[in-house]
């Protein structure tokens, strides 16, 4: 397809963020009000308003805060198809060791800026991938992106457009081309059988990128503990847990499709899911009944949305953590721990950090920190974008 393009300028001050590899184009960058842009899609030639030099070239895709993605700093490199195969062919090499993997068949094959490309990442389950679609600008190369995919072979691929579209599609599954897939679709992550659902809405069942912090749970963490797993979405901590030894799991989850989710998880493995507990309630007031109960948990895994909204209270990791962490702590037994974690992009690991400290003080209780975590190998970023390094994890334990 032929696209609009469109030359543009960057203020000064900006332009060497640029030119040191930052390939987030972010609205205040532009010199050009960003109304004056051509539709998503087109190719934007960033320039440097101070000396005029080019900078880069890049396409115009909205995201939060944004308006798309530098794809190469090279003036004569073309978007084309060939530019994609190279992409993703380079990607797909990053990642030979995990193809090769019996233990693990379900990873992330492209990881967006990180692989050459933001607004796209791709995620392999057992033969099948998923592309997450982020802005209607990455959406429009997909054609070219589907060609270069043809080239390392699919059962099937499926796709998830994580924005707004507006649109109304009657009894859409999300599958794209070659063989539909037989769901639950049972992958492994170090050994562990998750089930998959690519055509049931925007969560297909497993969070790919706390599979280090699962493997960590399971290996050293969980034996002989009474684990509680809040924000626990289908549980996958919780199995964890339970194929680790744990005395005990309970999962805690606001979304009524958790309990069956849950009980499907644990059935894939084998265990006995009615020896657990899995209750649907709001967290907090899950927190308030412990309290009053008097439960007390050797083990407490807070792995919370960036942001959520129920009838009683709205929770935002970057204002409320601190509270967070202080019910986790009053919850968690003596010498007992907590894995923390949080997804929010802009929230550096040292402010997480601060997060932590102060919810001891306020606390009464003092800590240590046993072990830090971040994206895992296949959750590929750049040193250009520490944005794109979003996951935090920090195991702690309560030493008083």
């Amino acid at each position: 397809m032929v696209r609009d393009q469109k030359s543009v300028t960057i203020q000064s001050r900006f332009a060497t963020k640029f030119k040191s590899g930052y390939p987030f184009i972010f609205d205040e960058a532009l010199v050009e009000h960003k109304t004056e842009l051509p539709e998503e899609g087109a190719l934007l030639h960033l320039y440097n308003a101070e000396d005029g030099n080019f900078i880069g070239t890049g396409y115009h895709g909205r995201q939060t805060r944004g308006l798309g993605w530098v794809l190469t700093r090279r003036q004569d490199e073309a978007i084309d198809d060939a530019f994609f195969e190279r992409k993703l062919k380079l990607a797909f090499k990053r990642r030979s060791a995990f193809f090769k993997s019996d233990e693990t068949t379900a990873f992330r094959v492209f990881n967006g800026e990180g692989d050459g490309f933001g607004g796209l990442t791709i995620d392999y389950f057992d033969g099948y991938y998923l592309l997450n679609w982020f802005s209607a600008g990455a959406y429009s190369f997909k054609s070219a992106v589907l060609n270069a995919l043809k080239q390392h072979g699919a059962k099937g691929v499926y796709e998830k457009k994580r924005y707004q579209t507006g649109e109304i599609v009657e009894e859409d599954d999300d599958f794209v081309e070659g063989e539909r897939g037989s769901f639950p679709l049972v992958v492994k992550e170090n050994g562990i059988h998750y089930a998959i659902h690519l055509n049931d809405g925007p969560m297909v069942g497993v969070f790919l990128d706390q599979r280090d912090v699962r493997k960590r749970l399971r290996l050293t963490e969980a034996k002989d503990k009474t684990v509680l797993n809040t924000f626990s979405y289908t549980g996958a901590f919780s199995v964890a847990a339970a194929l680790g030894g744990a005395a005990h799991t309970t999962s805690v989850d606001l979304a009524n499709r958790s309990y069956s989710k849950t009980i499907e998880q644990f059935s894939m493995n084998g265990l006995d899911y009615e020896a657990h507990d899995i209750i649907v309630q709001d967290v907090f007031d899950y927190f308030t009944y412990a309290k009053k109960k008097g439960l007390l948990f050797d083990l407490v895994v807070l792995d919370p949305p960036a942001f959520a909204r129920s009838k009683k209270r709205t929770f935002s990791a970057k204002n409320d953590y601190t509270f967070l962490l202080k019910e986790a702590i009053a919850l968690t037994d003596k010498k007992g721990s907590i894995i923390a974690s949080t997804n929010v992009s802009t929230l550096s690991m040292e402010q997480f950090k601060k997060f932590v400290k102060k919810a001891f003080q306020e606390s009464g209780h003092s800590y240590q920190i046993k072990e830090e975590f971040t994206l895992p190998a296949d959750f590929r970023v750049t040193n250009a974008y520490p944005e794109g390094d979003y996951l935090k994890v920090l195991l702690i334990e309560k030493t008083t």
